[in-house]
């Protein structure tokens, strides 16, 4: 599903125009983005858990050459799916 298509759902959903659809999702995903931003836990009840992980520094290896590198620290942001949507996916 893109973008567009989740607008037009909404729009259809909620009897909306697709501009103030747009307003929402665009509304919902700026608000989602600020809170992992900050690091906090974001939770969707029927849907699932968005988090901030730190990765450590570590060591690799460039593939074409072999030479070690080192791949930086960073945070990730990872994804737990809820029960609800486990169980709809596999029904």
């Amino acid at each position: 599903m893109t973008k567009a298509e989740l607008v037009a759902k909404v729009a259809a959903e909620a009897g909306l125009t697709k501009a103030a659809a747009e307003r929402c999702v665009n509304a919902g995903i700026n608000a989602l983005v600020e809170a992992l931003a900050k690091g906090e836990r974001v939770a969707l009840p029927g849907l699932g858990v968005f988090n901030v992980k730190e990765r450590k520094a570590r060591k690799g290896r460039n593939p074409r050459t072999g030479e070690e590198i080192k791949i930086p620290a960073r945070k990730v942001v990872t994804f737990s799916a809820a029960k609800a949507l486990k169980e709809k996916l596999n029904k």
